[in-house]
């Protein structure tokens, strides 16, 4: 699965670069040459990820995003696709790029699970007191904008929510800053997890 996810992002950005030229002229920033041809193939022109698998990145806080970009180029944050794209990238254009996805508009997905969103909606605004899960809007704000600290979650894909959340509980994601959704996920049922995807995937 993550080789075809790979061969698919890296296909698609050269399906990127040929679509990215119309806005190029159309909206002419210093920055819309990278989105074009190093972002746009996986995460799309705006922002919003076509694929299931990888984020959307419109809306996101534009600092968090730069936070994000330079703990992959030291090292921090771990990914064969991510680790070799943002190298290529002018650290001093990070900032460029945050900005331009950070204004971009979000898209939210359709709601599949409505009993399954109304857990997930609880366990979001209000955790579960008697086990010790604490609210995910304490830190992602109730709407799920998340801020310049803590990614925004509202519209993001089902599938990545649930991987990268799974990726927390089981420790994968061992750098520095996992470590609170480590111990947040681990009192989740893996039910719990798909619940709360499926609320903040169609906010």
């Amino acid at each position: 699965m993550l080789a075809t996810a790979k061969t698919f992002c890296f296909r698609a950005i050269i399906f990127g670069l040929w679509l990215g030229r119309a806005a190029v002229a159309a909206e002419p920033e210093k920055v819309l040459p990278i989105i074009v041809q190093v972002c746009s193939g996986c995460h799309g022109m705006d922002g919003n990820s076509v694929i299931p698998t990888i984020p959307k990145l419109a809306g996101r806080h534009p600092e968090y995003l730069v936070k994000e970009l330079k703990e992959f180029i030291s090292g921090k944050r771990k990914s064969d696709v991510m680790g070799a794209i943002v190298t290529t990238i002018d650290i001093d254009q990070l900032k460029e790029i945050g900005a331009y996805f950070g204004r971009q508009k979000p898209t939210s997905e359709p709601l599949n699970d409505p009993a399954a969103a109304a857990i997930g909606k609880k366990l979001f605004l209000d955790g579960d007191e008697g086990r010790g899960v604490p609210a995910c809007a304490g830190c992602h704000e109730e709407d799920g904008s998340g801020s310049k600290r803590f990614p925004r979650l509202a519209g993001q894909h089902r599938p990545y929510l649930v991987e990268q959340m799974s990726k927390f509980k089981h420790g994968v994601h061992d750098h520095p800053s996992a470590r609170y959704m480590r111990e947040v996920t681990r009192l989740l049922s893996d039910d719990e997890i798909k619940a709360v995807a499926e609320y903040l995937s169609a906010r």
